[in-house]
């Protein structure tokens, strides 16, 4: 067993383990016994802190779109001008897939669009990355509404690339990859026309 740890951080721990588990084998495969036992806790440890394996992946699902969103957020944050922020913002989105491939399966797989709960909490990731680059979208003349949905198609971009290469299981330079869709998606937005 592990050490006795601060409550918080033995949360963030067992969050770290339940994502790895549910990454590798999805939310029906995964026992809570078998997260327990990643985590070297016992389980009813484990029930201390999260009362049923549909709250533990809830919380998953959560703490990853909270990751995503940040690591993203921050990117963007430190650009100079548009065109760094649209290649700030793909290198940190395909940099968080290549570290947590599995964040990427239990936020994006087809285990979490099954079940409408989890399907909600995988969407609102979306639509806040999307807002997200809505704002950053600045075409004079181009309607909030138009914006938005132009966002919603870089989002797919992104998750689409990323699923590909995950399914195929491609060897490649996560960061040549990043600067090549980066590419792609600034040629679109540069000659954008309300």
């Amino acid at each position: 067993m592990t050490a006795r740890l601060p409550a918080a951080e033995r949360r963030q721990q067992l969050l770290d383990v339940a994502l790895r588990v549910f990454g590798q084998h999805g939310y029906h495969h995964t026992s809570m016994n078998e997260i327990a036992d990643r985590a070297g806790v016992t389980k009813p440890v484990l029930y201390q802190h999260f009362r049923s394996k549909r709250e533990l992946y809830l919380e998953v699902l959560r703490d990853a779109g909270g990751r995503l969103r940040d690591a993203v957020g921050k990117a963007v944050a430190t650009a100079e001008g548009p065109r760094q922020q649209v290649e700030n913002g793909f290198l940190a989105y395909f940099r968080w897939v290549a570290a947590t491939r599995g964040g990427f399966d239990v936020l994006f797989a087809g285990e979490t669009r099954r079940d409408r709960e989890f399907t909600a909490e995988a969407l609102k990731v979306e639509t806040e990355v999307a807002d997200a680059i809505a704002q950053l979208i600045v075409v004079e003349g181009l309607s909030d509404e138009r914006r938005r949905l132009l966002a919603y198609g870089i989002v797919g971009i992104a998750e689409t690339t990323c699923r590909h290469w995950l399914s195929n299981e491609l060897e490649l330079d996560v960061d040549e990859l990043a600067a090549q869709v980066a590419e792609l998606a600034w040629a679109g937005l540069r000659g954008l026309r309300p």
